[in-house]
Parts: C-alpha cells; sequence; structure tokens
C-alpha cells in the first residue's frame, strides 16, 4: 500500500466565482483523494488533500489550470504526512 500524505495547496489568481471549488471538488473526488477545499478572504482558494503522493502531484496538474473561466497564477503546495482525518472530499462554505 502507498503511504497517505497530506499537502496544503494555496491556489492564486482568478479562482473564486468561475467554478473553481467544483472543479476542485470533483477532480480530488475522481482521483479518491480526501480532504476539502475552501475559498479564502484575500482571494485564494485553500485545498487540504490526503492521498497518495503521485495522485496529489496529479490532481496538482489539473489544479494548476482550472475549470475553463479560471484563470490560475500559482499553486503552492505544503506537503506533510498524513493525518488520516478525512474521510471523502468536500467543499466547504465558511
Amino acid at each position: 500500500m502507498t503511504s497517505q500524505v497530506r499537502a496544503h495547496i494555496l491556489v492564486n489568481g482568478r479562482v473564486q466565482g468561475v467554478g473553481y471549488r467544483a472543479f476542485a471538488a470533483r477532480v480530488a473526488a475522481q482521483c479518491k483523494l480526501v480532504g476539502g477545499v475552501r475559498n479564502l478572504d484575500d482571494g485564494r482558494v485553500e485545498l487540504d488533500v490526503e492521498g497518495p503522493r503521485e495522485t496529489i502531484e496529479a490532481l496538482l496538474a489539473d489544479l494548476k489550470v482550472g475549470p475553463p473561466a479560471a484563470r490560475v497564477a500559482a499553486v503552492a503546495v505544503e506537503w506533510s504526512p498524513g493525518t488520516n482525518r478525512f474521510t471523502e472530499f468536500h467543499i466547504w462554505y465558511e
């Protein structure tokens, strides 16, 4: 079994109001990753994702493109050990 890792991801650019959270949640769920995505007050989108590193790296490639109306300027990621605190992928509305 591949070990689980955690990625804290921040996406900059035109990523709010363009369906980016739904796009990210759909791709992450298709990859069988767990965690969640939310909009931040500063205009960025934040993801907290857990799963195999190779799978998260594939997700990162999709996040750099985003949905058609998005204009992704940058994707930053911090890696850490998995926490196993998630069971599925959610869109967080706070």
